[in-house]
């Protein structure tokens, strides 16, 4: 049974072709603080409401977001709004799934890993069981550790991958579905099942660095010049993006853990644009001119940012990046704190030669 989606009033259509109502004001007070997202079951006339409330809101400010939301809210959403609210500010019962040791490579393939057009990863790089040729590095630049030096531990962290993966597919029953190119949405944490259509646009993650978002995917999960924004303190490494089958990403700025766990299907291609989280596939792993920063990087004591990066997007905590070889050298040379996506000079820097002038930003 199908959930229609309706956030910060964009009406998305559930599986039967029904819509729900649009409200366009419904979360436009003070979004990312206050995210509400309706959902309604046409086919039983069943309703949800997931609200988000950011700790910096005061007691006095939520007797005017309810008032805000009722103007726009049919009384059954208005029931399941009160409920939430008494159970908690935050998403309910969220789910979780560790990666196990597989959380350690910003990179994991099956067969084989084949990095060209000078991508630059921050992490360790594995693969198992592997093929005659396991790896092959065609003008990359790695800090972290490569094949051999990580087939034993790729070994174990395949098999905790894997695991992830199937315990995520069992998810699958409770999950909303969430169709379309996901553009312009702001979703809270929780569980969401996808189609195969290309994703596009920006979509927003507002919850706090605890909070777990879970994309399931029937299908190939594509890309093309999509970003993923987390808003609120969300984690990109509680964010996990699981496909039934291949993963294809073109000049996008992509945030979370790709799990490309089907046997035949299971490869992950990386074109352009930035990851940050981890790749992980059950065959093959393909990456051209991208930057991809894995979670060990994005939370490790070694890397200046530490948890604090994430704490938004635009906001970053002080650190010494220009030098690029000392406590900081995840992130050689480049004044962009760890984050490939926000990078103010050119990538490509190395211990001993800090960023260069006239990058993008």
């Amino acid at each position: 049974m199908a959930w229609a989606v309706l956030s910060q009033g964009s009406v998305v259509a559930g599986q039967d072709g029904s819509r729900a109502a649009p409200h366009p004001k419904m979360s436009a007070h003070q979004p990312h603080r206050a995210v509400a997202t309706a959902y309604l079951q046409p086919s039983t006339g069943q309703a949800r409401l997931g609200l988000y409330l950011h700790p910096s809101i005061q007691r006095h400010e939520r007797a005017s977001i309810m008032n805000s939301i009722q103007k726009h809210l049919s009384p059954w959403v208005i029931a399941a709004a009160a409920l939430l609210w008494a159970i908690s500010p935050a998403w309910a019962q969220t789910p979780k799934a560790p990666l196990g040791t597989a959380s350690a490579f910003a990179i994991l393939g099956g067969t084989n890993v084949t990095c060209t057009g000078g991508s630059v990863v921050v992490g360790d790089i594995g693969v198992a069981p592997g093929s005659a040729v396991p790896f092959t590095n065609t003008g990359c630049i790695i800090s972290g550790a490569t094949p051999p030096a990580t087939d034993a531990a790729a070994v174990q962290a395949r098999v905790d991958f894997l695991s992830a993966y199937a315990a995520f597919q069992l998810q699958s029953a409770s999950c909303v579905a969430t169709p379309g190119n996901l553009s312009g949405l702001v979703l809270v944490p929780g569980v969401y099942c996808l189609d195969a259509v290309a994703k596009a646009g920006t979509l927003t993650l507002a919850g706090p660095s605890d909070g777990v978002w879970i994309f399931l995917v029937d299908g190939a999960l594509t890309a093309t010049n999509f970003t993923v924004v987390m808003a609120d303190g969300g984690n990109p490494c509680n964010v996990y993006w699981v496909p039934t089958a291949a993963a294809t990403l073109t000049t996008s700025a992509f945030k979370g853990n790709i799990l490309a766990g089907n046997p035949i299907d299971g490869s992950i291609t990386l074109t352009g644009g930035t990851l940050a989280g981890s790749a992980l596939a059950n065959v093959a792993v393909t990456m051209t001119g991208t930057s991809i920063i894995g979670c060990e990087a994005l939370s490790g004591p070694f890397c200046c940012h530490c948890k604090k990066h994430h704490k938004q997007d635009k906001e970053h905590s002080s650190c010494n990046q220009g030098v690029g070889n000392g406590s900081e050298g995840c992130d050689p040379g480049r004044s962009n704190h760890g984050d490939p996506a926000h990078s103010n000079d050119e990538l490509g820097g190395t211990p001993g030669n800090p960023g260069r002038k006239g990058g993008r930003k």
